[in-house]
């Protein structure tokens, strides 16, 4: 039975490394005495998959872990056991069941949202910043240089810009392609904006909060043809057990 637990990771803990998250949660869903299903072979391991792990240093209300289990209890039950076991600023908000046909959270994911506050001492000059960010996203392409592991190449931001804008208190909402595929990090948008100004930003200027990730959801008729695809919460794939 496959599981999909939605959680927050807020306060010093977003300061935690992907690797040590995951060792986290094998722990907690001991402690908290969930069903978890093992893997197989000499080295057993709880079977699990983190959507698009989060970058260190930034908070979260909407990451994602997939876990396979042997026999499960109610989602509000479950999600009372979870926290009562876990660390201030890992706090679990979901926990739905999945169809045995549903793809991994990880393999999944197309996009993200994001809010982004500049800290008052690294705001650009610009006299109206909301109006220059819109100007910003008027463009039809918006190329940058990104550094691979490899090289550096050239990459149009535009396209892998979903929605984005300035709210009147001068906080920045995002939503950027994530994934395996075409994966865009707010502070790549918020350094080409800085440059469009002719500024440069300092690497400490931004505060950033995941807001939630998001699947393509794709419907197909009884013949196997797409009819309906959507982007929704990765939550929504998955059912609340009563």
């Amino acid at each position: 039975m496959k599981i999909r637990i939605k959680f927050t990771k807020t306060g010093p803990i977003r300061y935690i490394g992907h690797l040590d998250v995951m060792r986290y949660f094998q722990k907690l869903n001991r402690r908290a005495d969930i069903d978890v299903k093992y893997s197989a072979g000499f080295s057993p391991h709880q079977i699990m998959s983190f959507a698009a792990p989060l970058g260190v240093g930034l908070e979260s209300y909407g990451e994602y872990v997939d876990i396979e289990v042997n026999t499960t209890i109610s989602s509000k039950d479950a999600i009372e056991a979870l926290n009562a076991a876990s660390v201030e600023g890992i706090t679990v908000t979901g926990y739905v069941k999945l169809n045995d046909s549903a793809p991994n959270a990880m393999s999944c994911v197309v996009a993200a949202d994001y809010k982004v506050k500049i800290k008052d001492n690294y705001k650009p000059a610009a006299s109206n910043i909301k109006e220059a960010f819109e100007e910003f996203l008027r463009q039809s392409s918006i190329v940058v240089e990104k550094a691979t592991k490899k090289s550096v190449m050239e990459v149009d931001l535009r396209p892998l810009i979903f929605d984005a804008y300035m709210d009147d208190n001068g906080d920045f909402f995002m939503k950027l392609s994530t994934g395996s595929a075409q994966n865009l990090k707010p502070e790549l948008v918020m350094d080409a904006f800085y440059k469009y100004l002719g500024e440069e930003m300092n690497e400490f200027a931004l505060n950033i909060t995941r807001l939630e990730v998001y699947g393509q959801n794709i419907t197909k008729d009884d013949s196997g043809n797409i009819i309906n695809t959507e982007i929704i919460p990765l939550e929504k794939f998955g059912e609340i057990i009563e």
